[in-house]
């Protein structure tokens, strides 16, 4: 079920926010003076004005089905942008930034390298949240919390899209993710093609698991594009206990 937030509390953060910018700028330019003098009203004002401008074009004051506010525009000063999947024939996927995007892109990666090669058109990121079944798991895509992998390969609906070896990568990719990532072939009314964040915002859980992704990049024989043995003990024991947790 989708949460309903506050337009007036939304409105009010952001006009927080903007204050709390215009002051901190005013400090920045003038300290000698910051102590005596008050910030000026005009630029306050223009700046609340501007914060409450943005929040309405962006923001849909609605939360995707994993508690992520779904927003209604992309590539334009919102959380939501096109980002690289390196490696890749794709022209970009539309993701939350930082930490989601570290990670949905890090599952893409793997599905490119380790089951099938991708191409243009073959993923989808963000949709519009008057597109999402906001009672699914594909309202995540509205948040820029979820992909969708060649989704008309794989239907909504419809289970066993996979060969047994391409579930089992798979399977490995969401134990790699530690859990903060859902297969929406698990879910009750399946998706196979759709990968999404499986934890609300501010769970320590995405930053850890971020970070160790990043780390890879420095670590040779890690990460996506490096083949890793989805039969190893440990790994199969690892997505076997993953899935469960799942089901």
């Amino acid at each position: 079920m989708t949460v309903k937030i506050s337009r007036r509390a939304a409105l009010r953060r952001a006009a927080f926010v903007a204050v709390g910018v215009a002051v901190g700028s005013q400090a920045l330019s003038s300290p000698a003076r910051a102590a005596e003098k008050s910030p000026d009203p005009d630029k306050m004002r223009e700046a609340i004005r501007k914060a409450q401008e943005r929040n309405k074009r962006v923001l849909s004051g609605n939360s995707s089905k994993n508690g992520w506010e779904m927003e209604k525009v992309v590539n334009d000063r919102g959380h939501v942008y096109t980002r690289p999947v390196p490696g890749t024939a794709l022209d970009g996927i539309q993701v939350r930034m930082a930490e989601v995007e570290t990670v949905l892109v890090h599952v893409v990666s793997r599905f490119h390298y380790e089951i099938d090669t991708l191409r243009k058109g073959e993923v989808i990121g963000w949709r519009t949240p008057d597109s999402v079944r906001k009672r699914l798991a594909e309202s995540n895509l509205a948040s820029g919390t979820a992909v969708q992998i060649r989704p008309g390969s794989y239907p909504s609906g419809v289970r066993g899209g996979f060969y047994p070896m391409e579930e089992l990568v798979i399977r490995d990719i969401l134990a790699e993710c530690e859990g903060v990532v859902r297969w929406g072939g698990d879910d009750s009314t399946p998706d196979e093609s759709l990968f999404y964040i499986d934890v609300p915002p501010g769970d320590k859980r995405l930053t850890e698991v971020a970070q160790k992704i990043r780390s890879w990049a420095f670590m040779p024989g890690r990460g996506s594009g490096v083949l890793v043995d989805t039969l190893q003990p440990q790994r199969r024991d690892a997505a076997k206990r993953l899935a469960r947790q799942q089901a």
